[in-house]
């Protein structure tokens, strides 16, 4: 039975349409731009009371940030600068440490402290916190909803994002696809546009990143884009050295583009070709692998566990991806808008194809590896479930390059491929005639979209028709309108006979779809892999969790132990929040804050707040603690003993009326 290959126009517009909304779905869902570096300390500690005002205020990260003048505020109760603004480096072995100095005589109030930098895998990161001094007071201060990286800017900065890697995979993986597979390629114009629009997105996109930059990390407003004195700051950064040096080396890719499609396909020395090939090779091959190390040297890999072995690793999973993806999409437009494609070809691509797999597949599970870190993670945070989302289109992906495949091993197995139009009748192309009669738009227009070399030429028909006319004895005066007409009829039946050899021949027919198919999922996958370069890997997720979530802190020196319980006692304004703070979190003393909030984040004036500790390895305990009320809402207990260390359970019953309480619990880990 014939199988019939669908028409490029639906084909791709279908493609297109899919893509954008899987696209779409997958970038709405996403956090703006998650945060890879953490705050896992500062000094004061959040809702902090202390007695006097302290010289400085000390952020603690996770990771290396990057700073500026303005990454660290204090504001006053009255929303004022309560800073010097000299950010001082307290960075100390493995320990990432940045402080502020604050003005002397401070007054008593609330202040808040709010901070915004960048982390080193490029990621804009920023948050708030207060502590008072003296007593807590009301404060005017008001902080920006954004995100940062959101927004306008952050969509903008994304679709960008996107935009280069595909035109990076295509670009690299197009040029490969004519060099080692198709040599015949570089003369064909539907490949060489191609290309080169490949070499456009990617040029384009980055130097959107580069113009974005400064708001998307900074204001996020959009006008900052054209801000010298902002890009100026953004070339100073490792960012934006990537970017420039992409940009260099995309000069560089331009002539290997320039002399693939030029000078060589000029060549008839079969010497001179080889030795050409080889050149080109070898600066295609120094060109791709130094615009993958863009990538390389400014996000993920730079980052974390192991950045030696992580950053080559990388990479070579880039150069893979785009050994695949970028072959499949011109190996797609080829089949398609190409005359002929040579079974040999297909064959190459099939084997450069899998071992692109393979090294994708070795490459991904060390990523995977490094990114998450453990079972746990890959379930439970954004990025495993992300990566799990990746790993099974990467299964779906395999499963059709499979089906492939088999259709060009079916295809090497014939002794030739489809028909040629010497084996179409005349009755054939008679009923394609009259087919065309009628020729409707979109098929002049299908016709108009061939290539020039199969495509009737309108001059040729219209002196084919004068040519017919006078043998015929008609008048040599031909209807201009009669003769336009005529050759867009020879258009369309040249175009109906291309279709007619299409589709007689099942097995290129299977291959165009197969590859279609392929392209879809590899863009999606493509989308999924763009998502996951702006969402906190699972070990740092998981590492900041366990000193800040509920699910029970680890404590160590100079961090606190927090503790945030949702209940419901069933009453009226029965339910809310506790948010509880052990302060240092290790044996000895302890500071204790107790603050007690509606669902919607608003201090609640609860009758009473107790606690008790409960070392039950030990048979420690309950040990009782009772809060004094320092505010609506905030309770607090000083000299808080923890004779040993070891897995406590802390129980905070709180009570909303008189008859309506409730006890919670949760254990923690004191050293």
């Amino acid at each position: 039975m014939t199988t019939t290959a669908p028409r490029l126009g639906t084909a791709l517009a279908r493609l297109l349409i899919l893509a954008a909304a899987l696209l779409g779905t997958l970038l709405a869902g996403a956090a703006p731009a998650s945060a890879h570096a953490a705050l896992t300390g500062s000094d004061p500690k959040d809702g902090a009371v202390v007695a006097t005002a302290p010289k400085e205020v000390n952020l603690t990260f996770s990771e290396q940030v990057a700073m500026s003048a303005d990454s660290i505020r204090v504001l006053d109760p009255a929303g004022r600068r309560a800073d010097t603004g000299e950010i001082r480096d307290l960075c100390s072995g493995s320990i990432v440490r940045y402080g502020v100095e604050l003005r002397a005589g401070l007054p008593d109030g609330t202040y808040t402290v709010a901070w915004q930098t960048v982390s080193a895998d490029s990621h804009p990161i920023a948050g708030a916190f207060t502590f008072s001094i003296g007593a807590p007071s009301a404060t005017s201060v008001a902080l920006p909803d954004r995100e940062p990286g959101g927004g306008l800017v952050g969509a903008l900065y994304g679709i960008a994002r996107y935009l280069s890697y595909a035109g990076f995979a295509v670009l690299v993986g197009g040029g490969a696809f004519v060099l080692i597979c198709w040599p015949r390629g570089a003369g064909v114009r539907p490949v060489q546009r191609t290309v080169v629009r490949a070499w456009l997105t990617l040029t384009g996109a980055t130097l959107v990143m580069l113009l974005l930059r400064n708001p998307y990390t900074g204001s996020g407003e959009l006008s900052d884009a054209f801000d010298l004195a902002g890009l100026k700051s953004v070339l100073e950064t490792k960012t934006g050295a990537a970017l420039t040096s992409r940009l260099l080396l995309l000069g560089a890719a331009a002539l290997f583009v320039a002399v693939l499609f030029g000078a060589y396909t000029r060549r008839t020395d079969p010497k001179e070709k080889k030795d050409l090939v080889f050149g080109l090779g070898i600066g295609g091959t120094v060109v791709a692998t130094g615009i993958a190390g863009t990538w390389a040297l400014a996000e993920h890999a730079s980052t974390g566990i192991q950045p030696g072995i992580a950053m080559p690793v990388d990479i070579l999973h880039l150069l893979a991806v785009a050994a695949w993806l970028g072959g499949l999409t011109v190996l797609l437009i080829a089949l398609y808008r190409a005359p002929s494609v040579e079974r040999t070809a297909v064959e190459r691509f099939s084997k450069v194809a899998f071992t692109s797999v393979a090294v994708l597949a070795a490459t991904g599970l060390y990523q995977s590896w490094r990114q998450v870190g453990s079972w746990s993670a890959l379930t439970g945070t954004r990025y495993g479930q992300l990566l799990l989302v990746k790993i099974g289109l990467m299964g779906v992906l395999v499963g059709i390059a499979w089906i492939s495949r088999r259709w060009t091993q079916r295809l090497a197995d014939l002794p030739s491929g489809g028909l040629s139009s010497a084996d179409l009748s005349p009755a054939d192309l008679s009923s394609a005639e009259k087919e065309t009669e009628g020729v409707e738009e979109d098929e002049a227009s299908e016709a108009d979209e061939t290539s020039e070399s199969d495509a009737v030429p309108e001059a040729d028909a219209v002196s084919s028709v004068s040519e017919a006319e006078g043998a015929s004895g008609a008048s040599p005066d031909v209807d201009p309108e009669r003769a336009a007409q005529l050759a867009r009829q020879r258009a369309a039946v040249a175009t109906a006979r291309r279709k007619r050899e299409r589709d007689a021949d099942p097995e290129r027919s299977g291959l165009r779809r197969s590859v279609l198919t392929e392209a879809a999922v590899a863009v999606v996958l493509l989308a999924v892999t763009t998502v996951l370069t702006t969402t906190e890997p699972g070990r740092t997720e998981e590492e900041a969790g366990r000193s800040t979530s509920a699910s029970g802190p680890a404590a160590v020196p100079d961090r606190p132990v927090d503790v945030r319980l949702p209940f419901d006692t069933g009453g009226v304004d029965g339910k809310g929040v506790v948010r509880l703070s052990l302060d240092p979190g290790r044996t000895g003393a302890n500071g204790l804050h107790i603050y007690v909030e509606r669902p919607d984040g608003k201090p609640l004036d609860v009758p009473e707040v107790k606690v008790a500790l409960t070392l039950e390895a030990k048979d420690v305990g309950p040990l009782p603690v009772a809060p004094d009320r320092i505010q609506a809402g905030h309770w607090s207990a000083s000299g808080v003993q923890i004779p040993m260390p070891g897995e406590w359970r802390i129980q905070v019953t709180v009570r909303t009326s008189d008859i309506d309480q409730t006890t919670l619990d949760k254990n923690v880990k004191i050293g």
